[in-house]
């Protein structure tokens, strides 16, 4: 917990440092036979992206027993951080 807590906020100053904004989303599936995580997320200005889901591949499977479908979330609009 205490490395995720770290990661968090150093993703969270580097975003606020890179002036990227975040956006909205909801967990939509949660597949831990395949460590996959679905998500609905709103419009991401800075990527140019329209609100959409999408299935993200989980490198820590575990993170997957904290979440549930219709957990909300906050993403990122920046790439490559």
């Amino acid at each position: 917990m205490k490395h995720l807590l770290t990661t968090l906020l150093l993703a969270a100053a580097a975003t606020l440092a890179l002036g990227a904004d975040f956006t909205d989303a909801e967990v939509r599936k949660v597949d831990k036979a395949t460590a996959k995580l679905t998500l609905k997320h709103a419009e991401i200005k800075s990527l140019d992206m329209p609100a959409m889901t999408m299935v993200f591949n989980v490198k820590d499977s575990a993170v997957l027993d904290k979440l549930k479908a219709e957990d909300k979330a906050k993403l990122w609009g920046r790439i490559g951080l």
